[in-house]
Formats: C-alpha cells, structure tokens, sequence
C-alpha cells in the first residue's frame, strides 16, 4: 500500500472572514487525505499545493457566476492550478454553518467534508454519473475517516 508523505502537500489557508477553523485543522485533514493510496497514485512525484479560502456566500456566489456560470452561492468551489499548484478551493463558511445544523454534525466536520470534496476535484475526480459519485462519495468518507470525522447520515 503506497503512503503519502504529508510533507509533499502544502496547504496554504486564507480566511478572509472570520471562522473558528485552525489552518493546522485543514492541513492536517488534507494530508490525512492525500494518505488515502487512490490519491497518491494521481500525486505527481514532486511537492505539491493547495490553497484553501474560507469565505463568504457574496464571493462564492460572485466566483461561482463568474466561473460557472451559476448566479448562486454554492458551498465550495475548486480552481484547478498548474505546475507545482493543484489548485484553490473557496469554502463559504456561511455554507458550513447551514448544512451543519442541517445534516445534524459539527461545522468542522462539514468543512472537512467540503475541503475533501474540493481536493478531490482537483485530483479530476468527479460525480456527473452514478458510479462517479459512487466512486467520490467512497474516496469522501475513507479520507474523513483518516481524521475521524463522521458525517450524519443521509448527508452524502
């Protein structure tokens, strides 16, 4: 079984509103995540980014309208990068708060979720059919084991 050295991730967090997430928190949960061996088998040899931006709903709705096309605040977006950069999530924190209290489980559970969601993206893991959110929701759940984080059932 291939492992992932966590020092081949660098996780850079921007909290561009106020939050109570610890970047030590999304460090840890995204290496935790690029332990799992499907990832590791898509991690260049090299080390590697991520940027992660906790924000609001204006500017998720704002990049998602831009981007996507979507005139919607959505709860994470992800913007592939190039090079040594996968990329950059943008998480609305306002988003977490909802769906936590919605889905019944912590707020750092939900953004732990997103923040994994997101990375999968950037590693071109996607869920337009049923296998592939099959396949996502699988991935999701054993990277959020790795950090003991249990969504509430029904949440994926």
């Amino acid at each position: 079984m291939m492992v992932a050295d966590q020092s081949r991730l660098t996780v850079e967090v921007i909290k561009a509103v106020r939050a109570p997430v610890a970047p030590s928190f999304v460090r840890s949960v995204l290496g935790r995540a690029a332990s799992l061996p499907e990832v590791v088998a898509r991690m260049p040899e090299r080390t590697c980014s991520i940027a992660v931006r906790v924000t609001g709903d204006r500017e998720l709705r704002r990049l998602n309208k831009a981007y996507a096309g979507n005139d919607s605040a959505t709860d994470v977006l992800s913007f592939a990068g190039s090079g040594d950069h996968l990329g950059d999530l943008a998480i609305s924190w306002a988003k977490v708060v909802q769906q936590a209290a919605e889905y019944g489980h912590p707020p750092l559970t939900e953004f732990g979720l997103l923040c994994v969601h997101g990375m999968l993206h950037l590693w071109w893991w996607y869920h337009t059919s049923g296998a592939e959110r099959k396949e996502m929701t699988r991935l999701t759940i054993a990277a959020l084991e790795l950090s003991a984080l249990r969504l509430s059932p029904g949440r994926l």
